[in-house]
């Protein structure tokens, strides 16, 4: 005890002392005391304002519902040009029509000569649209294989749609910031504006068919009610029950989140292939089609078939949930799938179905025999339903699409063109150049109908138009530099799903290339804000409403290795004409106040344009994507012209430019003091940028040579990617802003080309304003430097000791929190079917790539008896996950997991103790550093203390007893437009 207390004491001095000389160091190099004097003598000026987050929502709102209703304008032109090109076109079956058939385009045959439909098509690289190669000036048209591109009705089809060229173009000249405008025909062709080059795949083949897509079938048809019904008798075997299983699937691939649907198999008895689901419709989401799919791969042929009561119990469950105002709430149907039916199924209709007829049903004759064949069609005629055969895996496809242009017919008579926005979903062109928050998009859609009076009582569906919108340029209208350090703005459905989240993860990693998750657009609300554990906030959400709620939150940061505790204020209401709904989080603390400041135009310009100062490219100061002549403008150079005069067209935000102004106003200063300590350092010396307190400019010093001068070249990648865009505060200035004032923080980063760490510090001034310094290389202080421990530096401490962090957390210097991940990917059991794809949860990229982290060993050694004692600085919020190897073999799912987290309770600044280890006893003395996130332990490193378990960070799967869709398929919600049905 006496030794111990002794250690302890000589520990606290070594402390402080170390304290005292990094707090010297880091203060000195970042200027921190600088720039808190430079706010302190503007004070006087300041003026502080309260933000409304309820004013601010519906602000937001308004502007979003704004510049959806312009994407819905022009769609709305394409449809009406559509319907009265097709109204003024007679159909020709002898028309001879050449068009830019986007396969062929600038193809050339043996003899220099372009091709049939391939005539020359100039295609140029356009930013606007990802720098792919495109012809702003006319469309051209794409055919899956299956389609022959000659066929007459294509023609008539394509010759007569031609009329929506001069429409593509001026809808973009009157809304710059459309992307994709099309048309999809019901008779297999695709219009595309701008025009593009469209590739085969490494088959040969063009399986993109425009009437398989999610907008094309919600646009054609109402939301709809789906009883599957299929046959499983002994005479289904072989080849009917593998055209069978395809029917069902392609089946559920023309159903959406708006759509329920269940399955039932029968032979000698009726089941429900899923029996969590008995007796209800679910919503089917991709998570239960894709469920619904393994199952029906599991199906075996057997028995004798009865239809009579899979009929029966369809019809019921269809009528409970029409009477309970339950499902779609528009179109029920039932899809009969067998090779023949024989027994008395007539009562059946007479006592359900006749004489509203208010189930269609459709049947499906599966095989070449006809015996059956006037049964099966009666069964459809009589039900308003449609009747088709299927010989061949081949004809199933254009089959089972038949069933959508008779649910579209009441829709097609009474001219009813429904706006639908789709689910998100993914540009795969963005994959590897913008955050995973911000890949995704949404699709707004109508139908077009035939006008023509001979056709408009059999309801003709000519096809749908479509637009698609980034959901990039939803959120500049929500910039997160408005909302606070920790602030975020979020999209949603009404039905829960997320359309965009700074947490939402819709990527995994293959080997070096990233791919979509299988379920990345059906991930709940909930799946991201799981605080929200009474759901008040995801179904005040779903209903559209306008509210406000709060909530104490954990949030995981870097990617998951730590949390921060927030309390955060939820601020939500819907965007009107669209089914979506717009939250705002502001935390306390941070986005409650804005801080704005004075200066003038004058002196605020002479220091913004200093050569050491960039700006925030991303963050929208002014807007310059709407006028052609803007778009090569960086921000920077869009606030000069704004502020000098030279642009008055543009529309900038005047409220931001001038808290630029004064922020460049205020840290000027820094750039002459970096310099005097730039010319006065080492070669080897250090970079320091200061952020300006709404990080929306850096000032940057660096003397790689006498002098000094800075290169782009400078900064490194890892470097670049924690700097401010539009989404996207980086961890450091998060951390910092959660920090006491007055200290900093030290995290270790990886090792520069010499093979030193480097340590990076994160500052924070009594007014929370921020400076950093990155130093190149190790700086030659005696306690920074390379561990005494070799190989443990940047390790876990209870990876490396576990009996110290053991005792760590039974005395209360740690805790344990325990988080959750609902967009994990885990490791399919080998024994264990599974329709799934090899998938790569970015945690366990994370993982893999990473390694165990403890912060920095110092290199003093102390002796004392027994044995030797080794000292280390070390931070005690670094935490990471368990790193796992991805092997070839694995195949991973989408899952849920837990891991834990260690937080330090700033409470405790100093403990100490013996370990009792068996032979020897082990002590160790921990002592927070001043002014820092760092602690000093001291420790025996020769008594042996293996008997303790080391404390690891496992990432475990959370398991269920029923399967994962049955504690969440029946919750489903209506959708909230109105449809004819």
């Amino acid at each position: 005890v006496w030794l111990v207390s002794l250690c302890a004491t000589q520990v606290k001095a070594w402390a402080d002392a170390f304290g005292v000389e990094l707090y010297s160091i880091v203060t000195k190099y970042s200027g921190s005391l600088l720039l808190q004097k430079k706010y302190k003598d503007v004070e006087p000026t300041l003026k502080i304002k309260e933000v409304d987050g309820l004013e601010l929502v519906k602000k937001f709102s308004e502007q979003m519902e704004s510049m959806l209703r312009r994407k819905v304008e022009a769609v709305e032109r394409l449809v009406e040009a559509a319907e009265d090109a097709d109204l003024n076109h007679e159909y020709n079956s002898s028309l001879e029509f050449d068009y830019y058939n986007s396969l062929l385009i600038n193809d050339k045959d043996e003899n220099d000569n372009y091709v049939e439909l391939g005539d020359e098509f100039i295609l140029e690289p356009n930013e606007h649209f990802n720098n792919l190669l495109v012809n702003t000036t006319y469309s051209d048209i794409q055919l899956p294989t299956n389609v022959y591109n000659k066929d007459p009705d294509i023609l008539n089809g394509v010759y007569m749609s031609e009329a929506l060229n001069p429409i593509f173009v001026d809808n973009f000249e009157r809304d710059p910031t459309l992307t994709w405008q099309y048309f999809g025909s019901s008779t297999g062709f695709f219009r595309l504006y701008p025009g593009i080059k469209w590739l085969p795949d490494e088959n040969g083949v063009i399986s993109f068919d425009c009437r398989n897509r999610g907008w094309y079938i919600q646009a054609a048809t109402s939301p709809k009610d789906i009883v599957i019904i299929v046959d499983v008798s002994g005479s289904m075997k072989g080849l009917r029950m593998t055209i069978a299983k395809h029917t069902i699937t392609t089946i559920l691939d023309t159903l959406g989140e708006n759509d329920f649907v269940n399955i039932i198999a029968y032979n000698d008895y009726v089941h429900f292939i899923e029996p969590c689901f008995k007796g209800i419709l679910v919503q089917a989401d991709r998570d239960n089609r894709e469920h619904f799919k393994q199952l029906v791969d599991e199906l075996q042929a057997k028995g004798v078939g009865t239809v009579n009561k899979a009929l029966t119990e369809s019809f019921k469950i269809l009528r409970e949930f029409r009477e309970a105002g339950q499902g779609g709430l528009c179109n029920q149907a039932i899809m009969l799938i067998t090779d023949g039916a024989v027994e008395d199924y007539e009562a059946v209709f007479e006592k359900y179905n006749w004489p509203d007829r208010k189930v269609r049903v459709f049947t499906y004759l599966i095989g070449r025999e006809v015996t059956f064949a006037p049964n099966v069609k009666w069964i459809a005629c009589n039900n308003k339903g449609y009747y088709t055969q299927i010989s061949t895996l081949a004809d199933v496809q254009e089959n089972v699409m038949e069933y959508l242009h008779v649910l579209s017919r009441p829709m097609v008579i009474n001219h009813d063109h429904d706006i639908i926005w789709t689910e998100a979903y993914m540009d795969s062109a963005l994959f590897a150049s913008q955050a995973q928050s911000l890949l995704l998009m949404t699709t707004v859609a109508m139908p077009v109908f035939s006008k023509k009076n001979e056709t408009r009582s059999h309801g003709i569906l000519l096809g749908v138009v479509g637009s698609d919108v980034p959901l990039r340029e939803l959120l500049k209208l929500a910039p997160r530099y408005k909302l606070g350090v920790h602030g975020y703005a979020f999209l949603n459905t009404n039905n829960g799903y997320i359309l965009s989240h700074p947490d939402l993860r819709p990527l995994y990693k293959e080997g070096k290339k990233l791919k979509p998750k299988p379920n990345y657009n059906s991930v709940d609300l909930s799946e991201v804000e799981w605080e929200d554990r009474d759901e008040i906030l995801r179904t005040a959400m779903i209903n559209g409403e306008t509210g406000y709620l709060s909530m104490d939150v954990k949030v995981p940061v870097d990617k998951g290795k730590r949390v921060l505790f927030l309390t955060n204020d939820y601020f939500f209401t819907d965007i009107s004409g669209t089914p979506f709904s717009l939250g705002v989080v502001l935390s306390r603390g941070h986005g409650e106040y804005i801080l704005l400041g004075n200066t003038s135009v004058e002196e605020g310009l002479h220091d913004l344009l200093q050569p050491d100062l960039s700006l925030a490219n991303e963050w929208i100061y002014c807007i310059t994507d709407i006028d052609p002549d803007h778009r090569k403008l960086s921000q920077l150079e869009a606030v000069i012209r704004f502020l000098t005069g030279e642009e008055p067209d543009l529309e900038c935000d005047e409220e931001l430019v001038q808290e630029v102004l004064f922020d460049a106003v205020v840290t000027a200063p820094m750039e002459a003091y970096w310099t005097t300590l730039a010319l006065n350092m080492s070669p080897q010396g250090c970079c320091c940028i200061a952020p300006s307190r709404a990080a929306q400019l850096l000032h940057t010093v660096h003397n790689g040579h006498p002098g000094f001068s800075l290169g782009r070249k400078f900064l490194t990648q890892k470097d670049k990617e924690s700097i401010f865009t539009m989404d996207h505060f980086p961890l450091w200035y998060r951390r910092a802003a959660e920090h006491p004032p007055g200290s900093f923080i030290y995290s270790i980063v990886s090792e520069d080309d010499s093979g030193n760490p480097s340590l990076n510090t994160r500052g924070e001034g009594k007014r929370k304003l921020f400076a950093s310094c990155f130093p190149r290389h190790v700086c030659p202080n005696p306690f920074i430097a390379a561990s005494c421990l070799v190989g443990n530096t940047g390790k876990f401490l209870g990876a490396v000791d576990g009996s110290v962090m053991t005792q760590l957390l039974n005395m209360g210097m740690f805790r344990r929190v325990t988080m959750y991940d609902y967009q994990a990917m885990c490791k399919v059991p080998y024994h264990h079917h599974s329709g799934a794809q090899p998938l790569l949860s970015p945690i366990y990229a994370f993982l893999a790539a990473v390694k165990w982290l403890i912060i920095l060993h110092a290199s003093i050694t102390v002796q004392t008896a027994p044995g030797r004692s080794s000292a280390l600085a070390f931070s005690p919020c670094l935490l990471t996950i368990a790193a796992h190897k991805h092997k070839k073999h694995d195949i991973l799912q989408p899952c849920d997991t837990e891991y834990p987290v260690f937080v330090y309770e700033q409470a405790i600044k100093e403990t100490n103790g013996l370990i009792e280890c068996g032979d020897c006893q082990k002590m160790f003395v921990a002592q927070q550093i001043i002014s820092s996130n760092l602690l000093l332990l001291v420790t025996d490193a020769v008594c042996d203390c293996s008997v303790f378990p080391p404390v690891l960070l496992d990432v475990k799967e959370v398991k269920y007893i029923l399967p994962y869709v049955c504690s969440r398929g029946t919750e489903f919600h209506r959708s909230l437009h109105l449809h004819v049905c």
